[in-house]
């Protein structure tokens, strides 16, 4: 193991910790030491491995985007101080044993004096039920470990004065993290991360340590505690019947359904072995040895990048010689057999064929097509159930991994390294155990929703600003229609038209965006331009003005404090303003002094455009009356769908993710939820019409498949 700046590799710490001055330490008490410190340790790589994704999980339910910003937060500072909470963690247990019996491990923990704040309590009640559970089932275990220890220092040795006990684990890494930047809410986040991944195999430790001081002549008249092992259940799920035959076939439905297929199958035999079968003498093999021989070839079939020079119907025939030379009589497959494997081989040829699928994963599955047809000879009910857990489990990773990029050199993502790690699994170690296609798919459904939710929350991220660009470019040309309605054509003020179009805008645009057109807010922002406009306007009756000018000044300081304009650039306007009220109530009459000085007034001939107008990426272009058909395929695309853009730079996959009606926008992003491209429904059919994209079946793969191979033998 390399080192990494000043991280110290495992071993050198339990050296160092081995190094520590221990004259009354026996080395048996150092072997638990070490042993049990290489589990705590995994235990907290696991703990870390899965925190980034609760605390994602904990962002994305998060209604507050105060909550949201906090729980980011704490995955950054997590990040940071992960291999520092780790050596202290490690540093803490060391010291412990350094000092086993001689201090209170839980003094810090329970001293009612210390318990003062909310929090506080919140995190002792924490720590109590999760020691609570530990000892509920492993408390027995510990109790002999403690009495072992004690018999091993000679001296008495009370329950928190253990190292390993569960309070004092917790003590641990409370300790170890308290320089973690983080709120009580994620503390106690990762309190039940802890004893997720470390208390809940704590059971190991304390066998392991019995089972070694027992070894050793420690008490080892106590019966050992009963073993508690998750995985324990998981096998006894595994195993499955005593009698894996009497499975084969037993789904009805599956038998029938393969009965009806069998008539199609007719013309396809022969395939597999035919030098053989010629021989009428020739004796079919049991479904059981089909299997044995089937076990053989899964473990030589090749890897991906490898030629593809496997084909089973000549490995078959290869093994079937050679069974035959060592019986001395001539084999074959069974007919059923055999149209089993010809009904498999349909539908891994369409797999093989299906360009809806990225060709990285076409070459996973087809290293899949021995793992399905032990399934179909052993389980008929393949065809029949779609809640079957291999028939899903190809389903979800064919819907998972539709977003891959074909031809790039980044497709060894998570995804991607977890298909690798599902098809290799069932290669090593499936044999008849049907089982471990439900335990594989369990653990792929866990690490989609965990992915999905994250790409969900990326693409309503996407959507959202979408959305907020459309609303602001919507009301950005509303302002606008407005602003030339009342200025354009006519001779203003420069001070007036400067201020309409720079602050007063915005004041619209919050006013729109906020409360609508339809809202008063806006009507009031609306009828204020109008008064402003109408006050400047000469002749004015002096009394008439006087009265409309107060209200007309309140709102217009009002409504430019929202905005917050500069203060002096507000006073000098309301100086202008000024002299312009006097200007019109003048109208010809001798004016006050100041009121001669000349005003630069401006012809506001041209159209007034606030900001550069934002057009669609693909603005509509003709639109032939031939290709309406795609333009209502466009029009009925869902949310979701996926589509295949061609470009020079290879195939770029996206989804729709969001619909823009009010600007006639199509926004698409990749599987990760970013935007990657966008069209207007127009331009969108057209692309479609030119064979520049594509639109990709995203339907459930197995099905597609056995509706292919149905429809092929049909013919």
């Amino acid at each position: 193991m390399q080192k990494e700046g000043k991280v110290v590799p495992l071993a050198a710490a339990i050296d160092r910790g081995g190094r520590t001055p221990l004259p009354c330490l026996p080395v048996l008490l150092l072997q638990v030491r070490d042993k049990a410190a290489l589990q705590l340790r995994q235990g907290l790589q696991d703990l870390f491995a899965n925190a980034d994704d609760t605390l994602f999980e904990m962002a994305d339910k998060a209604f507050d985007r105060c909550d949201q910003h906090l729980y980011f937060e704490a995955m950054r500072d997590l990040r940071l101080k992960r291999k520092s909470i780790e050596r202290g963690f490690l540093d803490i247990f060391y010291d412990t044993f350094a000092r086993i019996g001689q201090v209170d491990l839980l003094a810090h923990l329970v001293e009612p004096g210390k318990l003062r704040s909310k929090a506080q309590l919140e995190r002792a009640a924490a720590i109590d039920g999760m020691v609570a559970r530990v000892l509920s089932r492993d408390g027995l275990a510990l109790q002999q470990l403690g009495l072992r220890l004690q018999a091993l220092l000679d001296r008495p040795l009370h329950e928190q004065h253990n190292p390993l006990g569960p309070a004092a684990l917790c003590g641990y890494f409370l300790d170890a993290g308290c320089n973690l930047g983080v709120g009580l809410r994620v503390k106690l986040i990762l309190l039940k991360l802890f004893e997720r991944y470390v208390l809940r195999d704590i059971d190991v430790i304390y066998g392991e340590a019995n089972q070694l001081l027992a070894a050793a002549g420690v008490l080892p008249e106590l019966q050992p505690a009963p073993r508690r092992r998750a995985e324990d259940r998981r096998m006894s799920v595994r195993r499955g019947p005593a009698n894996p035959g009497q499975e084969v076939g037993a789904d009805a439905a599956g038998q029938a359904f393969f009965a009806s297929v069998q008539t199609l199958l007719a013309p396809l035999r022969g395939q597999f072995a035919p030098r053989l079968q010629a021989v009428a003498a020739a004796q079919p093999i049991s479904t059981a040895d089909l299997l044995r021989l089937l076990s053989h070839l899964q473990h030589y079939v090749p890897a991906t990048h490898e030629a593809d020079d496997f084909e089973l119907d000549q490995q078959l025939e290869q093994l079937l010689l050679r069974v035959s030379v060592r019986s001395g009589t001539r084999r074959r497959i069974a007919v059923a057999d055999e149209d089993m494997i010809n009904l498999v081989g349909l539908l891994f040829a369409f797999i093989h064929d299906d360009d809806n699928l990225p060709a990285s994963l076409r070459a996973l599955l087809a290293r899949l097509h021995i793992p399905l047809l032990k399934v179909a000879l052993l389980d008929r009910g393949l065809f029949s159930r779609a809640s079957h857990p291999a028939r899903r489990l190809l389903n979800e990773i064919a819907g998972a991994a539709i977003g891959w990029e074909c031809g790039g050199e980044g497709l060894r993502d998570n995804l991607h390294l977890r298909v690798e790690r599902i098809v290799q699994r069932l290669l090593d170690d499936f044999a008849e155990d049907v089982g471990l296609f439900a335990e594989l798919l369990d653990d792929f459904l866990a690490f989609g929703q965990d992915e999905r939710r994250r790409n969900e929350l990326l693409e309503q991220r996407t959507r959202d600003a979408e959305e907020g660009r459309a609303r602001a470019l919507q009301a950005r040309q509303q302002v606008q229609q407005l602003l030339n309605q009342r200025l354009r054509g006519r001779v203003l003020p420069l001070v007036v038209v400067q201020m309409l179009v720079q602050a007063w805008s915005q004041v619209l645009l919050l006013a729109w965006l906020k409360q609508g057109e339809a809202s008063q807010a806006w009507r009031d922002a609306v009828q204020t331009l109008d008064l402003l406009l109408a006050s400047i306007t000469p002749p004015h009756e002096p009394q008439a003005l006087l009265q409309q000018v107060p209200g007309l000044l309140k709102a217009l300081r009002d409504g430019l404090a929202s905005v917050a304009l500069d203060s002096l650039a507000t006073r000098e306007f309301f100086l202008q303003l000024e002299r312009l009220h006097l200007r019109a109530c003048a109208a010809g009459a001798s004016q006050p002094d100041g009121a001669d000085q000349p005003l630069d007034e401006v012809l506001v001939g041209e159209d007034i455009v606030l900001a550069i107008a934002e057009e669609p990426a693909c603005a509509p272009r003709h639109f032939a009356d031939g290709q309406a058909a795609l333009l209502r395929q466009v029009q009925r695309m869902r949310i979701g769908t996926w589509i295949e853009v061609r470009d020079e730079e290879g195939p770029l996959r996206c989804k729709l993710v969001a619909r823009i009606d009010s600007s006639d926008r199509l926004v698409f992003a990749n599987r990760t939820g970013m935007k990657v491209c966008e069209w207007s429904s127009a331009s969108l059919a057209q692309a479609l019409h030119r064979g520049e994209v594509r639109v990709l079946d995203d339907g459930l793969l197995f099905e597609r498949a056995l509706a292919a191979a149905l429809d092929g033998l049909r013919l």
